[in-house]
Formats: C-alpha cells, sequence, structure tokens
C-alpha cells in the first residue's frame, strides 16, 4: 500500500488545478506544520520541485510529495477534495489522527499534546 493516496475525486480536481499552474511536472506537496485548535495543522501547495528525503508518490495519475518529518504523521493517508457552501479545498482522511477540528484542517495523535495555549474548537470557531 501507498505511503499516501489522493481520491478520485480529488485526484480530478488536482489534475486542473496542476494543469493551470504553469509548472511543468509538478505535484501536490502535502505537509504539516505545528498549529490549528488541535495542535497540527495540514498544509497543500503545488510544488515542482522534489527535496531531499522527500517522499514521492504517484497515484491516480498525480504526484504527491511529502517532507520527510510529515510522513511520519500522514502514512496511510488520503488526499480528498470536499466542497461545502464555503467553497471547496482539499482535506486529508488521516488514520493517525486522534482527534480533529476546523473542519477537518487540523489535528493531533496520541503521541502528542496540544502546543500550550492552544484550545479545541469546531469548524466555526474561527
Amino acid at each position: 500500500m501507498p505511503e499516501i493516496t489522493i481520491s478520485e475525486f480529488g485526484a480530478l480536481r488536482a489534475t486542473g488545478i496542476l494543469a493551470g499552474s504553469g509548472k511543468e511536472n509538478a505535484g501536490v506537496r502535502v505537509f504539516i506544520k505545528s498549529g490549528g485548535c488541535s495542535g497540527y495543522q495540514y498544509g497543500m501547495a503545488i510544488d515542482d520541485r522534489e527535496l531531499e528525503g522527500d517522499t514521492i508518490v504517484y497515484d491516480r495519475g498525480i504526484k504527491l510529495l511529502v517532507d520527510r518529518m510529515s510522513i511520519a504523521l500522514l502514512r496511510g493517508s488520503e488526499v480528498d477534495f470536499v466542497e461545502n457552501m464555503m467553497g471547496g479545498g482539499f482535506t486529508v482522511n488521516n488514520p493517525n489522527a486522534t482527534s480533529s477540528c476546523g473542519c477537518g484542517h487540523s489535528f493531533r495523535t496520541d503521541s502528542a499534546q496540544s502546543p500550550a495555549g492552544e484550545g479545541s474548537g469546531g469548524c466555526s470557531s474561527h
């Protein structure tokens, strides 16, 4: 099983976004950063660079790039695209997350405590 995958709808949307990016051989970089209401936050970007230590997975015709620090928290995850009343965007279905908030943009794992001062909030707490 690949380290990270993308859903069929996510791949469909990513294909259009990548085609319009003007970057040759670009992929979707998925990364983790500190912050958010649960301790970690997902980030995504169109990237045409492959960095040392990157995990690179091709799924459904899409190149997914994950840095060496983020892959430990993303292993087994699926990138998806969701549409709602606020528009749409990419999200991550992460089996490693033990709790999430911020409409799935923020999460934590059992092995990681929330950073000091970070509260728990739902989708509407921005």
